[in-house]
């Protein structure tokens, strides 16, 4: 899953894919590359950010869903919104998977779009609010909590009408955890496939690389994150999100090839 934010304060990429014919330029340099899939997005919830407006999150981010769409029809694109007017526009105009960071919790009108449509959903785990989830972080048990999560909204989901092979499950790497929590989450993600779930891993140019490898620029974390999203693949990660797709691409193929034991998958 290679990452477009379409946003001037993404903390990797803010400001870069600002203007849509530069956004789906990337998109489409993405596809190229090897990406299976694109996730665009149109607000921000690196640590610290503010919500912007439904409008200026659709303008930002349906003519850029389109513009993949009408250069790349076979293209699988996702929107990342926690809003149902911006992923139902975003269906409408190609998309075909909703990435909501707020494990579909902030609009339960998502949750009849997500019953309603035939969209794949990606349900993340998020602490708290992106202004303040990495001030106040706090777990009864860990990662249990997050398991519980994954299970009340599974459950809800489901309830709801939603097909359980439509819901993957994203631990969200830097959303509202701590260092070491970030460390372990990457290393049990094995735990959360028992949720009988495909399991989405986001660790690209996150914090924790930077402090692992003291390096305060997040574009110069790629190697790191090539490192992070192989230990992920071989716990089990069914899906990484990157900023750098050519790279990613190899260091997938070839876990994937050692985790299955063979060559030409």
């Amino acid at each position: 899953m290679g990452v477009v934010n379409t946003t001037p304060d993404s903390f990797s990429d803010g400001g870069k894919h600002l203007a849509p014919d530069v956004a789906i330029g990337a998109a489409l340099s993405m596809i190229d590359a090897g990406a299976d899939i694109i996730d665009v997005g149109g607000e921000s919830a690196r640590p610290g950010s503010l919500p912007v407006t439904v409008e200026e999150e659709l303008q930002r981010a349906i003519p850029v869903v389109k513009g993949i769409h009408d250069h790349a029809p076979d293209a699988v694109i996702s929107i990342d919104t926690r809003r149902r007017k911006v992923a139902e526009a975003a269906l409408s105009a190609g998309a075909q998977i909703i990435n909501d960071v707020s494990g579909f919790r902030d609009e339960p009108e998502l949750v009849d779009l997500a019953r309603e449509s035939c969209a794949g959903l990606v349900v993340m785990h998020m602490l708290g609010r992106p202004r303040t989830m990495q001030q106040e972080i706090r777990y009864n048990h860990f990662p249990g909590d997050i398991y519980e999560f994954f299970v009340e909204r599974i459950r809800t989901l489901e309830a709801a009408g939603v097909a359980p092979e439509r819901i993957v499950i994203d631990p969200g790497i830097g959303f509202g955890k701590t260092f070491d929590q970030n460390l372990v989450l990457i290393n049990r993600l094995d735990v959360f496939r028992n949720l009988g779930k495909h399991v989405l891993l986001g660790p690209s140019r996150k914090a924790f690389l930077g402090k692992i490898l003291d390096e305060p620029a997040a574009e110069r974390r790629d190697i790191g994150t090539l490192a992070a999203i192989t230990a992920g693949i071989l716990r089990g990660a069914s899906i990484v999100r990157v900023h750098d797709v050519a790279p990613a691409v190899q260091a997938c193929r070839v876990a994937d090839a050692i985790l299955r034991e063979r060559v030409g998958l």
